[in-house]
């Protein structure tokens, strides 16, 4: 039977708010089916819905499950912030001050409250290396540019299936015109460094047609496997920003730092702009 459930929207890794990513968020997913939660995530037409649920483990505050238009995903980025965010301004109580903990289906993570900002914790990849000559040519052909273009290429799969081709400069990431029907099933980015002293280290663009999202405005999790390979292989400073969505109109500012014992934060800002109720 149909019942009104709490709801927000919130726009993500921007300080303007709607520059950002925004993701839309059931407080209550109680008794929701599967089919009932895609159901909505086709609708509400975001690159993720999420549905918070209790936990099923003493660590964690609450439980997470993401989906986008197409499918499901076990861990995302700006739905983790987006939620968290959600949830504190719901009245959630988090067990340890400063941090909420989140259960999903990637396992646990961890959410930092800052001042103006949520950080979460870079989960394990799931798959590493460069990728093989196949894939990657696939890639480059889509992307209408010839394999000399590309300095470097890895797996950075956290989850939803990433994989990153590293270009010379912002401004070739931002004329890129990709042709997705070369890659349907493909999760990809495209990272480029700015000039030393622009504003922000690199440009990054995240095209999901394998879940149904053509270009992402703003990708948490895309950003922490980056963030994850650069940081190890001396390709990026231990803290360092990046700009995301210009090509789609947006302004996203996402910041990564990582720790000395390697844990890398992904964080922005995350802004409550839809409050009300849905009936599911």
């Amino acid at each position: 039977m149909p019942r009104t459930r709490s709801f927000m929207q919130v726009d993500v890794f921007s300080t303007s708010p709607y520059f950002g990513n925004p993701v839309a968020v059931v407080l209550d997913g109680t008794d929701l089916s599967d089919a009932e939660m895609q159901s909505l995530a086709r609708w509400t037409n975001l690159s993720e819905t999420t549905f918070v649920l209790a936990p099923t483990v003493p660590e964690a505050d609450y439980r997470l499950r993401i989906f986008t238009p197409q499918g499901e995903l076990p861990f995302a980025g700006h739905p983790t912030l987006g939620s968290a965010r959600a949830w504190l301004e719901g009245g959630g109580k988090p067990q340890y001050g400063d941090r909420v903990v989140q259960e999903c289906a990637a396992g646990l993570v961890t959410v930092r409250r800052g001042e103006g900002t949520l950080s979460f914790a870079a989960p394990p990849r799931l798959r590493e290396g460069a990728l093989d000559d196949e894939y990657l040519n696939q890639i480059v052909s889509a992307f209408g540019i010839t394999r000399d273009r590309v300095l470097a290429h890895q797996w950075v799969d956290n989850g939803p299936g990433w994989a990153v081709v590293q270009l010379s400069t912002a401004e070739e990431v931002l004329a890129l015109e990709p042709d997705l029907s070369l890659i349907p099933d493909a999760m990809v980015g495209a990272i480029g460094a700015y000039p030393h002293g622009a504003a922000h280290r690199f440009e990054m663009r995240t095209f999901a047609p394998g879940a149904g999202v053509p270009e992402d405005p703003a990708c948490g999790s895309m950003n922490a496997g980056v963030g994850q390979w650069l940081t190890s292989n001396g390709g990026a400073p231990s803290a360092y920003r990046v700009s995301q969505g210009a090509r789609l109109g947006r302004a996203a500012s996402i910041e990564i730092t990582a720790d000395t014992d390697g844990t890398v934060w992904v964080s922005g800002a995350a802004t409550v702009c839809i409050r009300g109720t849905i009936t599911l």
